[in-house]
């Protein structure tokens, strides 16, 4: 029998971890909701043993049900089989929650997530119901002609740089411009994506996003900075996610940092949601 990867043991330590995870931590949150102050323990009980017994602090237990609220909607939406890592999802649903906390969203329980780590041979976009738990569309997305050929390295929010902006987005209207039915977006995050209107990126539909693109040059085809969507789902992406929804944009980029990105703004949004 082969001996199990270095890869495959540590794959499997972390899934017999959220296993357990999963089954102590509802009880914990639970607990938690039901008494927000763990009572003194008595002298009687004190007696009873010489370690004390220690309850995990109120901080503790609102981490802990957030982490597992968000790791159970992520399983829930089967989206780690498509390629969507946890690690975007958590910060997409961090921005999401913060961006809800300040009411810049609509009604909409929306979220779209594209993840410029992966090529852009891959379908790379998401839309998420997050109340109804399901995947709405998976598609191709492109990025900006100067971030990069089949994979983006370079971003910015600087006019005529021709580059994707990473970061969060609040889409706007739509309209109909030199690529037809076209979606506003206004970037959030200062110094990474605030120039989105002024650079008219635009959520847009392109030929050059396409299977038969990808199978003729090897990649897809790039846009002057626009998340440029599949002639055959762009319009239906856009009416779906117009008006007031939450786009995240993640990307290799170390420097990249966002007020959105607050877990304790979070969690206290994703505790009074569920509360």
């Amino acid at each position: 029998m082969e001996k199990p990867s270095v890869t495959q043991r540590k794959r499997l330590k972390i899934r017999a971890r959220r296993m357990l995870t999963r089954r102590v931590l509802p009880f914990v949150a639970a607990l938690f909701l039901a008494t927000p102050m763990a009572s003194p323990v008595s002298k009687s009980m004190a007696h009873a043993s010489d370690a004390p017994t220690r309850m995990p602090s109120p901080d503790a237990m609102r981490a802990a049900f957030f982490d597992q609220q968000l790791h159970d909607m992520y399983r829930d939406l089967s989206v780690e089989q498509q390629g969507l890592r946890y690690e975007v999802f958590e910060k997409a649903m961090t921005g999401y929650l913060n961006l809800e906390k300040e009411g810049k969203l609509g009604d909409k329980k929306l979220l779209t997530v594209i993840d410029f780590d992966l090529p852009s041979t891959e379908k790379r976009l998401w839309v998420l119901d997050l109340a109804s738990k399901q995947v709405v569309f998976h598609t191709l997305v492109a990025h900006g002609h100067n971030s990069g050929e089949n994979m983006a390295t370079n971003f910015s929010n600087e006019n005529e740089s021709n580059m994707s902006s990473l970061g969060f987005y609040v889409t706007q209207g739509e309209y109909i411009g030199k690529h037809g039915r076209s979606l506003k977006l206004q970037g959030v995050d200062e110094g990474y994506n605030t120039n989105a209107l002024m650079r008219s990126v635009v959520m847009h539909g392109a030929d050059y996003v396409s299977e038969d693109f990808i199978r003729q040059y090897g990649r897809l085809g790039r846009s002057l900075g626009c998340p440029a969507l599949p002639m055959d789902q762009h319009a239906q992406i856009i009416e779906a996610v117009g008006n007031g929804t939450c786009l995240f944009l993640n990307g290799n980029d170390t420097s990249y940092s966002s007020k959105y990105l607050d877990q304790q703004v979070a969690m206290n949004t994703l505790l009074s949601n569920n509360s």
